[in-house]
């Protein structure tokens, strides 16, 4: 992301998350500064927290940001276990081959 994203693409990448975190996996959100961007690295701490705050319910912050040189990332992991595969299902059906 930038840190002047709009705010419709801003709500396709909140969506893109929470779908990954509902499968239980973890989400590294990057906000990426360019040019006199990096003058002003708080509106992407600005923009990293109302991010996080669309995903409270359903993430926890694995880690708080950090910047590393043009880039501050912070990674979010789901609050709920991975869904169990559906082995019981596969075990549970008979084989019909006789």
């Amino acid at each position: 992301m930038r840190p002047h994203i709009s705010e419709h693409d801003l709500e396709r990448k909140v969506q893109v998350a929470e779908r990954l975190l509902r499968e239980g996996d973890k989400v590294k959100v990057t906000v990426r500064f360019r040019g006199r961007e990096m003058a002003h690295p708080e509106t992407g701490r600005a923009l990293l927290e109302r991010f996080c705050g669309r995903l409270k319910d359903l993430a926890a912050v694995d880690r708080g940001a950090n910047m590393q040189g043009r880039f501050l990332t912070t990674i979010l992991a789901p609050t709920n276990k991975k869904p169990a595969k559906d082995a019981k299902e596969t075990q549970e059906k008979p084989d019909d081959q006789t």
